[in-house]
């Protein structure tokens, strides 16, 4: 027995959005509607799709599966209708966007909200473990990756290559430093992102490859909390060059023994690819 789309489309956005309330909002119809078709279709598969609890809900092993196939249903759905409608302009719409790091992705979406300053985008930050486990559960249209793994259910394309460089105050007595050692910072209190992110595991790595040893570290989450901390005296820290943009606020030193070039990508999954909202926002950031 086939069920109605829009209760798998309800559950989709629920899913994504995290909340009935945005899920409603976004597809323009009541919550009670949305309670509604989630409500049947649960009834419809004989099983439970969400757990509510204290913090709103969860997905059982039923809906993390059946997740999957209504994203992809509703990513299908406007495939087919940008196809009958034949959009030759893209005026509004909306994307979800989230990335390691806060650069090339800021510079991107800047670019293409001036194109196009009607398309509402979500942006977020995480570490690089969430970051990719996100983009693997269908959580985000477009994520901004350093080093992401392969995947057949990706569109990667690259669009950056940086390297990791210590971030100090222009005050700071390192500021006039052109290079810096790791063995160096052994006094300092020096910032990383917490526990999952590709900086934490790559700034471990080179200190064990080089027998070198940090006195005190404080772990940060994104670089904006990094950042905001290193303007308050509260240490230096390492993270992706160009982080900071052409902010005068930090000074950047090269690492001698984290000369290694990274690559960030655009990843996009498959079947959004030629979605033209995605294609839109990859032309704009060339």
């Amino acid at each position: 027995m086939r069920t109605n789309p829009y209760r798998i489309a309800a559950f989709a956005h629920v899913a994504r959005e995290g909340s009935f309330s945005a899920a409603a909002e976004k597809l323009n119809v009541s919550q009670s509607a949305i309670s509604q078709h989630v409500g049947k279709l649960e009834h419809a598969l004989g099983s439970k799709l969400l757990v509510r609890d204290r913090d709103g809900f969860s997905l059982t092993s039923t809906g993390v599966e059946f997740y999957e196939l209504a994203d992809r249903f509703v990513t299908l759905d406007r495939l087919i209708d940008e196809k009958i409608s034949r959009f030759s302009q893209l005026e509004d719409g909306h994307i979800s966007v989230i990335a390691n790091a806060p650069l090339p992705a800021l510079q991107h979406i800047s670019r293409f909200t001036e194109i196009y300053p009607d398309v509402n985008i979500d942006f977020t930050l995480y570490d690089w473990t969430t970051a990719t486990s996100l983009l693997r559960q269908r959580k985000a249209d477009i994520a901004f990756i350093t080093e992401p793994p392969s995947s057949n259910e990706w569109v990667s394309r690259k669009v950056a290559t940086v390297k990791y460089v210590l971030y100090v105050l222009p005050k700071h007595p390192l500021s006039k430093r052109k290079r810096i050692s790791l063995n160096e910072l052994w006094d300092e209190a020096l910032l990383l992102p917490e526990k999952g992110s590709l900086t934490e595991r790559e700034v471990t790595a080179a200190l064990k490859k080089h027998n070198i040893s940090i006195r005190r570290t404080i772990k940060t989450t994104t670089f904006p909390v990094m950042k905001e901390a290193i303007m308050h005296g509260v240490g230096i820290g390492i993270f992706l060059d160009g982080s900071a943009s052409n902010d005068k606020s930090l000074v950047s030193i090269q690492i001698d023994e984290m000369d290694k070039e990274y690559e960030t990508h655009i990843v996009i999954p498959k079947d959004k690819y030629d979605l033209r909202l995605i294609q839109n926002f990859i032309v704009s950031a060339v």
